[in-house]
């Protein structure tokens, strides 16, 4: 309604803290949700009359004069009725801000920002961008959408498949912070992995039909069954060979290669599903050396083929090295530390240090080792990095 993306933010914020003033008071009104937008749109209003110097503040002014003002506005339902067919909050606000009138990253970036409470330096880690670059793309993003008068409504339910990607995108990286946290002191944060897999869930009943849904479903079903494992009971990470098969979730592994099937069947393939397809050869693997690593690195070379990034041919390289050995695995990581795409992305030398470890080559081990230590900003990957460390000093 306001057409400025900080000013409906600032507003927001000033009806949240006007709420706190006068609930405990004069109680909890009947809706909550109504009762803020409305107060919202009251702060915006007058905020935008004070600067109604120019045609633009006074359209908006105009806009948001003619909302409904009687007293029973607060009654109202929080978000209008609309004819999408989302029935979740989250979900129907995710597909609100995921506009097709921004590029793709912008759209993922400023819903991470604005609505899963993921902070720039998390998004800027999940780019493989410095912060300082994604600060500027997200004010880009909201100085676009103000000058472009771009309308935030929810899309009525034929207009949600051009949005789906962004969304899917959105959902994959709120995963991937909560499984990996990027920083802080917790490996995995719980609460941001829940709410990636509802909101999945959410979405494959909303689109039964669309493969890459169930299978980012898969995906995170998979990955979050051997969650109990990763870390010990000190909060110490542990690594995929060594972890305790028997804690791994069997039922959320069998829904999770069901949902996969189902994906498959569809004889659409994306990137999800092949993902999931690589969680599933680990996550179905009775023990470490049962995993077929042949088919995991055939599976990354279909995967790079469909979205070209330094990220999976990282990931490729190891699979190549538990295949065919560490040496065919460091040409591997060799080719993309030329490339320079991957700088500053510590699991690079840290990939290039556990395999210069199974080597016995210990004097270089240490060195990258060092390299990724200075880069990680997890704690418990950095206290697991300086045990490796500490080890390969020892064996030199």
């Amino acid at each position: 309604m306001t057409g400025d993306w900080d000013v409906a933010e600032e507003c927001t914020q000033d009806a949240f803290a006007r709420a706190l003033e006068t609930w405990p008071r004069d109680g909890v009104p009947r809706s909550p949700g109504a009762w803020l937008t409305t107060a919202a749109r009251n702060l915006a209003l007058d905020r935008l009359r004070r600067a109604a110097v120019g045609a633009s503040k006074l359209q908006q002014v105009a806009t948001l004069a003619t909302e409904d003002d009687s007293d029973d506005a607060e009654e109202r339902d929080v978000i209008d009725v609309d004819d999408s067919g989302v029935e979740d909050d989250r979900l129907r606000l995710i597909f609100t801000c995921c506009h097709p009138a921004l590029g793709l990253e912008a759209r993922v970036a400023l819903t991470l920002r604005t609505l899963a409470g993921l902070t720039t330096p998390e998004i800027a880690r999940a780019f493989l961008v410095p912060e300082p670059t994604m600060a500027q793309r997200l004010v880009r993003a909201k100085r676009k959408i103000r000058n472009a008068a771009i309308p935030y409504r929810v899309p009525p339910a034929h207009l949600l498949p051009e949005r789906t990607t962004a969304v899917l995108a959105v959902l994959y990286l709120l995963f991937n912070e909560g499984y990996a946290a990027s920083s802080g002191a917790d490996l995995v944060r719980v609460d941001l992995c829940a709410e990636a897999i509802r909101l999945a869930r959410t979405l494959t009943e909303l689109m039964p039909d669309e493969p890459e849904a169930l299978g980012l479903l898969a995906l995170m079903l998979l990955h979050d069954a051997r969650r109990a494992s990763r870390v010990d009971e000190i909060g110490e990470l542990i690594t995929l060979e060594d972890q305790d098969r028997t804690r791994w979730d069997r039922e959320a592994i069998e829904d999770g290669v069901d949902r996969l099937d189902a994906a498959l069947r569809r004889e659409q393939p994306g990137p999800y599903q092949v993902q999931a397809a690589i969680a599933a050869c680990h996550a179905t693997a009775t023990t470490a050396a049962a995993t077929d690593w042949v088919e995991i690195a055939a599976l990354y070379g279909a995967l790079a083929r469909m979205i070209p990034s330094p990220v999976v041919e990282l990931n490729r390289a190891v699979a190549i090295a538990m295949a065919d050995g560490p040496e065919a695995g460091l040409r591997a990581v060799g080719v993309i530390e030329e490339s320079g795409d991957l700088d500053g992305y510590h699991l690079l030398p840290a990939t290039r240090a556990d395999l210069l470890r199974r080597l016995g080559r210990h004097d270089e081990a240490a060195t990258a080792y060092r390299q990724a230590l200075d880069l990680t900003t997890s704690d418990a990957e950095r206290r697991y990095l300086q045990r490796r460390l500490d080890e390969v000093e020892t064996a030199r």
